[in-house]
């Protein structure tokens, strides 16, 4: 009998040290993708992973997904803090037929999607919507052909966006959007909108918006709008060939301009429908069709 309960004892353990060994190695730090992986695999470096949503399962908290190769990774909903880097290579979400290309959704996680190429094909709905999250850093990812906005802030508490060295271009809708309750504080660095239906807004009451470096042209409609008492710093960008240049509605609204062009947009350089647009005297405001200005008149102090 004592041969037989060691027996039993000794599988007892053996099963749990084989079920923690699986659940550890499913949560590995660092996980791979490949383009001739299998989501069955540990998505380790020698038996990567086919897609980005059989990667994450298999992620822990506050590790990160790299690509190994070119490929076509899927879309993904994204629960727990992770950066997604699509390193050297062509890492690519395709999100059509009215799926979002990533959703993240977790109260205050952290969350990096780099080096990514994230399609809509025309019919993909959102590029990037951010529901629920502390911060979110898009850098260095190209945005293309989304029916819905390219990058989709929705977040009902605050929480932080920054993106840099990005591009969000052919979309149907906004390139980049925070409309969310928030407030957001929201960092645009070095992006390229381009020919979506309006470029770059924030209409959130509270949230702040600072625009760097950055191209906003060829949009359909508005290139940098503020709307709903939102707070919109905006410098060393241009915002051209748009139908409006930079747009302010709401009365409490203000948008700051410094060192800014604004120029061939084709209904108006300066839009007005309340709040105001502040110039610290620097920036290049002509060639448009409509207003140009004038800037409005006191309001913030302007050094």
């Amino acid at each position: 009998m004592n041969k037989f309960r060691f027996t039993i004892n000794a599988l007892a353990i053996a099963i749990c040290m084989i079920a923690f060994a699986s659940f550890a190695q499913a949560q590995a730090t660092r996980t791979w993708v490949s383009g001739v992986g299998d989501d069955v695999n540990p998505c380790s470096r020698t038996a990567p992973c086919k897609t980005f949503a059989g990667a994450i399962s298999k992620t822990a908290a506050n590790g990160e997904i790299d690509a190994l190769d070119p490929g076509g990774f899927g879309a993904v909903t994204i629960t727990k803090s992770i950066t997604i880097d699509g390193g050297a290579t062509m890492a690519s979400i395709l999100g059509t037929g009215g799926v979002n290309g990533v959703n993240v959704n977790f109260a205050g996680i952290i969350v990096s999607l780099r080096n990514l190429s994230i399609n809509g094909a025309t019919t993909g709905n959102i590029g990037v919507r951010i529901i629920t999250a502390a911060d979110v850093y898009v850098e260095r990812c190209v945005l293309n052909g989304w029916a819905g906005r390219g990058i989709s802030d929705e977040r009902s508490g605050a929480g932080r966006l920054f993106v840099t060295d990005t591009s969000i271009r052919n979309g149907s809708s906004t390139g980049i959007a925070v409309v969310g309750a928030g407030p957001i504080k929201a960092t645009i660095q070095n992006a390229y909108v381009l020919k979506n239906l309006n470029g770059i807004s924030v209409s959130t009451a509270g949230s702040v918006m600072l625009i760097r470096d950055s191209v906003v042209n060829g949009n359909t409609n508005i290139g940098i709008a503020a709307d709903t008492g939102a707070h919109l710093d905006i410098a060393n960008t241009q915002s051209s060939f748009n139908a409006t240049g930079v747009n302010s509605n709401g009365g409490t609204t203000v948008v700051l301009m410094a060192r800014c062009t604004v120029t061939g947009n084709t209904t108006n350089g300066l839009g007005f429908a309340g709040g105001g647009i502040f110039s610290f005297g620097n920036n290049e405001v002509s060639a448009n069709v409509g207003s140009s200005g004038p800037f409005t008149v006191g309001g913030p102090t302007l050094q």
